[in-house]
């Protein structure tokens, strides 16, 4: 038995775990037993979105099939957010990204799906009171001594830590991240067991550049792991955006970070869920706008990637005005990275569409001799980049979220079901850098983010100067 959580007068007994499971089998063994409770679901759903459902037109059976699918979404919802949860690392980031990224989802079972996970974004179940004592002792000392405040109970869990609020002694509401005990083992077990699948499908893999892929999100994951280097990020995301008053960035008390504890000023305001459900239209017309420039400005003029666009790093404090937070993900792109990524979008701008392909077989590794996927491709791509390329209103919706990744998926599907042997028509592999694997998680879910906004606005006129202008390094 592991020892209980020391227990001060008034508190409940806490029979929180105080750690996540660390070993290699453990963490895979929870894992299967999650996936016997997921598979026949997203297979009820895959049968359904290609057209293998219920047969006929009796609206009682109808009715009945469609109130199952929705009961059995529930519960597979519960079960991923009851193992995802407890598991926390890699699994917990991954559904994070279901539960709010528009497409993810099997067909028919989005909203379930998603009303469920969203207590990942910020309220994943936390571990022990003293999980986190133990931790801000060995870095800093015992927590009642280095703050004058100190709250035991967590107010935000998420993957890779918890967050407590805090008062300094010098008076300063701050809040205090503190990294769950082993995390860092889990995460490079997750990992190995990642690389571990990657080698059993060397053969396809090394078609597809797998391993130098998986290689990235390791280099990018591992790195999130030490909170020394998120403080600097925080500095630098705030000095890029010093300027701008509708963008706020906590301040780091450095003094308090470690590489296992993180100390920021503490920020009020609602939530995004909160914000969605009672801003004024004018108000999340502001917000959206000041969520692109910082996503945009940061990305385009300074070449540096925010990564982890999820609902629950932002606080929104009235009017246009939004809080960041979280800076542990991100990506500095080289000059020559980012160089290539205007190219083909300035292309696309000047509508220079021989340009615009040279750049994408040049940059983006697309195979004209595969004459398919290759329009497929080059047509994606110019479908995800209307809020940057045209001079326009745009409207951002859930659904246009959705089809930046239904769009993809339904072309691949046409092309592999087209082989007359029967067999899967595998497209030919598009070589992009491997630092580019992270736009795709900036692009899916900054879409989902906007589209829960419903803001409208000409976000080519708010991008444009940054993608034309010249590269500025990070400060």
């Amino acid at each position: 038995m592991r020892p209980m959580a020391s227990k001060r007068d008034g508190e409940p007994e806490d029979d929180r775990p105080d750690a996540p499971p660390t070993s290699r089998l453990g963490r895979l063994a929870r894992l299967g037993s999650l996936a016997a409770r997921t598979l026949p679901a997203g297979g009820a759903a895959l049968k359904r979105a290609i057209g293998l459902g219920a047969k006929g037109d009796d609206p009682e059976r109808l009715a009945k099939e469609r109130e199952a699918m929705r009961e059995n979404a529930r519960k597979t919802a519960e079960a991923m957010l009851k193992t995802l949860g407890e598991m926390k690392g890699l699994p917990l980031k991954l559904g994070q990204m279901a539960s709010y990224i528009d497409g993810l989802a099997p067909p028919g079972y989005e909203e379930k799906f998603q009303d469920v996970l969203k207590q990942l974004q910020a309220k994943a179940p936390p571990l022990s009171r003293e999980a986190a004592r133990k931790v801000v002792t060995a870095e800093l000392g015992v927590p009642e001594e280095v703050f004058s405040v100190w709250e035991a109970e967590p107010f935000a869990a998420a993957s890779i830590g918890q967050v407590h609020r805090a008062t300094t002694h010098g008076g300063e509401h701050v809040a205090v991240k503190v990294q769950y005990p082993g995390i860092d083992k889990a995460i490079e077990n997750d990992l190995k067991s990642v690389s571990m699948l990657e080698q059993m499908m060397s053969p396809v893999g090394r078609r597809y550049h797998t391993k130098e892929t998986l290689d990235e999100i390791k280099s990018v994951f591992l790195a999130e792991l030490d909170y020394s280097r998120e403080a600097s990020a925080t500095d630098m995301f705030r000095a890029i955006h010093a300027e701008d008053p509708e963008i706020v960035i906590p301040r780091v008390q450095h003094s308090l970070s470690t590489r296992r504890v993180l100390t920021t000023e503490l920020i009020g305001g609602v939530d995004y869920k909160t914000f969605c459900a009672e801003a004024t239209p004018d108000d999340k017309r502001q917000a959206a706008e000041t969520i692109w420039r910082f996503m945009m400005r940061a990305l385009f003029r300074h070449g540096v990637l925010y990564a982890d666009p999820h609902p629950g790093n932002y606080r929104f404090l009235g009017g246009g005005k939004v809080a960041f937070l979280d800076f542990g993900c991100h990506k500095i792109l080289s000059p020559e990275l980012l160089l290539g990524e205007k190219r083909y979008i300035i292309a696309a701008m000047d509508e220079r569409w021989d340009d615009f392909e040279r750049a994408c077989v040049d940059f983006l590794g697309f195979d004209p001799t595969d004459e398919e996927s290759f329009k497929l491709y080059l047509d994606y791509t110019k479908f995800v980049m209307i809020p940057l390329t045209v001079d326009a209103p745009y409207r951002h919706t859930p659904e246009a979220a959705r089809e930046t990744v239904a769009y993809l998926a339904r072309g691949l599907k046409k092309i592999m079901k087209s082989a007359d042997s029967g067999v899967p028509n595998l497209p030919k592999p598009i070589h992009m850098p491997t630092e580019h694997t992270f736009m795709n998680r900036l692009q899916w879910g900054l879409a989902s983010v906007m589209g829960g906004l419903g803001a409208e606005g000409n976000y080519h006129r708010i991008t444009r100067e940054w993608i034309r202008g010249p590269h500025v390094p990070p400060p």
